[in-house]
């Protein structure tokens, strides 16, 4: 046991001997300062440009998802998110429908997959990042 938290549990040990209600209260952080859903997305975008420069021409990132034995592509187009928790990924499916996936962020799992690009004519697209309202971000900074 460390020599912090010994004294703090001889601090809860005494304190609960002589009746006093003083505990040692430890130093919590502000939670506005990060694992917000704000801090994810912009990791998954660097993560995403990563991945997106080591690709050839002939490639883009697409997101693999399976879920009960299936497996589907989604070609990321952004990424975007509502504080606190929701990352949200806009994109295409393979027969070019669009999809937009909603998830909480204890729940990411972000599987990037090099996938061939349709049209090799057109310029390679970049995965953009969605902010959020501008009502939204004044009330997370005022948080």
């Amino acid at each position: 046991m460390s020599d912090k938290i010994s004294n703090i549990a001889s601090k809860t040990i005494e304190a609960a001997k002589t009746g006093l209600s003083k505990l040692p209260i430890p130093h919590i952080h502000n939670l506005s300062d990060h694992n917000l859903a704000a801090q994810l997305s912009r990791q998954l975008l660097d993560y995403v440009y990563d991945f997106d420069s080591a690709l050839d021409q002939e490639h883009e990132v697409a997101m693999k998802l399976v879920n009960f034995g299936q497996a589907i592509t989604v070609r990321v187009n952004a990424i975007g998110y509502s504080n606190p928790s929701l990352i949200s990924f806009f994109g295409t499916l393979e027969d070019e429908s669009p999809v937009h996936l909603v998830q909480h962020v204890s729940q990411i799992n972000f599987l990037m997959v090099a996938a061939k690009r349709k049209d090799q004519q057109t310029p390679k697209r970049p995965i953009g990042f969605i902010e959020p309202p501008e009502d939204e971000i004044a009330k997370d900074s005022n948080s």
